[in-house]
């Protein structure tokens, strides 16, 4: 017996300029604001973190470990349940529900990334790490009421163009938060300081202050995010069934979700949390190592920022749209599987930079491809995680098929310092693309699965 009817992943019948006026509606916009509110903290947790620590002198294997901080957005399902379904006093009156989460998360943002600017690394990495824990619990907490707000805001038809936008936006916030980041700093840079007073690795001197800067102007940029919140409309809420005591109500809100899921899939279930689980792996590994990567082979903060921000936007960009575009046309499936073998196959690229030497040209071409795959692929993953939701419980549901997304990968991504010390660079990103084949596999049974439960 097939599984209660969910979201279709069926291909609408829509032309080119209908498709292309869907990215115009007011829903899409918002997306593009909220998506960049979304994106930003990600990289100042991790991947920028990661360039300021190794800059810093930072271990890599340290580095590596200190990933885990990222590890908040794999339990985010944990507290979904709340976010999704508890009010906050006042805040919840004025806003509404969804709205009222996504302002205190955010505002939660501004203050760990506050902290971060003020903390030195070099002095001890407990504030710091501290700091980066707020800022991923609060990152988390938005981006569960966000998914909920995003999936609430338009019907199914529109759900791959909201999910585009997100992306885009979320993308941009990226490429701010990683090559705009660095560029400020590498602005803020006082002339070189003696030896006494820098830290040296892979010749760049490190110097806090200018970190400082950088991380104040991306505590400011959350305002992007705020201002489109306030400015929003609270979607239709969904009316919940009344609970006549404590324990129903947590069992509403708890257990329900998931309950529902097993419900509606039953054996497809642990296939498609399968697929979850390790559909962004050999990205989210390899991304823990390319920033050390670029400071042990000798590239610049502007280097790095100038390719990040002028190629990497537009590649990225190009990939989100194409992405979901090509998803509502041919449908979430194959463009699932087109997205696992563009991200595994650029890792190899970089595996063949590392033997290469420090080449910006080359860095150019292997940082377009990556961004491009990355851009189609995570434009259909989100397209085909928003289609398995269930709306009455979509902040909830969603957030555990996003933290499954992430659990696994940022677990093994812990590693990979240790993995880098051990065998280099280069071996390091061939495995991490072999990581993908497990996925490929995985998007075909998943395929196979819905034309025979819809047949």
């Amino acid at each position: 017996m097939p599984p209660t009817p969910t979201p279709s992943l069926a291909t609408p019948h829509l032309s080119w300029l209908q498709t292309l006026r869907v990215y115009l509606e007011p829903a899409s916009l918002r997306m593009l604001t909220l998506g960049f509110s979304a994106g930003l903290p990600l990289l100042l947790v991790l991947g920028t973190l990661s360039f300021r620590l190794r800059e810093a002198g930072i271990d890599r294997s340290t580095i590596g470990y200190l990933s885990w901080v990222g590890l908040a957005y794999g339990f985010k399902w944990a507290w979904a349940p709340l976010v999704d379904r508890l009010p906050l006093p006042l805040l919840t009156r004025v806003l509404g529900r969804r709205r009222s989460w996504l302002l205190l998360s955010q505002c939660l943002v501004v203050a760990g990334l506050a902290g971060m600017a003020l903390a030195d690394p070099r002095q001890a990495l407990g504030p710091v790490v501290a700091c980066a824990l707020v800022v991923a619990f609060a990152s988390a907490t938005q981006d569960i009421a966000l998914d909920a707000f995003r999936i609430e805001s338009a019907d199914t038809t529109r759900q791959a163009a909201l999910a585009a936008a997100y992306q885009t936006g979320y993308r941009l916030a990226m490429i701010w938060a990683g090559a705009g980041v660095l560029w400020i700093a590498a602005r803020a840079e006082a002339p070189a300081l003696a030896g006494a007073t820098a830290a040296t690795v892979g010749g760049a001197a490190y110097q806090n202050g200018a970190w400082q800067t950088a991380y104040l102007v991306m505590a400011a940029s959350m305002a992007v995010g705020m201002v489109t919140v306030l400015f929003s409309r609270e979607p239709r809420p969904m009316e919940l069934p009344p609970a006549r005591n404590a324990a129903e109500w947590l069992r509403g809100a708890l257990l329900e979700p998931f309950a529902d899921f097993v419900r509606r899939y039953r054996w497809q279930a642990a296939l498609i949390l399968a697929l979850i689980a390790v559909y962004r792996i050999s990205d989210v590994v390899m991304g823990i190592m390319a920033n050390p990567f670029y400071v042990d082979m000798g590239y610049t903060k502007d280097e790095v920022a100038a390719v990040t921000k002028v190629y990497g936007v537009v590649m990225t960009l190009v990939g989100a749209f194409v992405g979901g575009s090509l998803s509502m046309r041919f449908g979430v499936m194959r463009i699932l599987m087109l997205g696992a073998l563009l991200s595994a196959c650029t890792n190899l690229l970089f595996a063949w930079l590392a033997g290469h030497g420090h080449d910006v040209t080359a860095l150019i071409a292997v940082v377009s491809a990556d961004n491009l795959a990355s851009g189609i692929a995570s434009a259909a993953f989100v397209a085909y995680l928003s289609s398995l939701t269930n709306v009455s419980y979509s902040a909830t549901q969603y957030a555990l098929f996003s933290s499954m997304m992430l659990l696994l990968p940022k677990f093994v991504a812990g590693f990979s310092g240790d993995y880098v010390n051990a065998f280099g660079y280069a071996q390091f990103f061939v495995s991490t693309a072999l990581l993908g084949l497990p996925v490929l596999v995985l998007v075909w049974l998943a395929s196979r699965a819905k034309s025979a439960s819809s047949a």
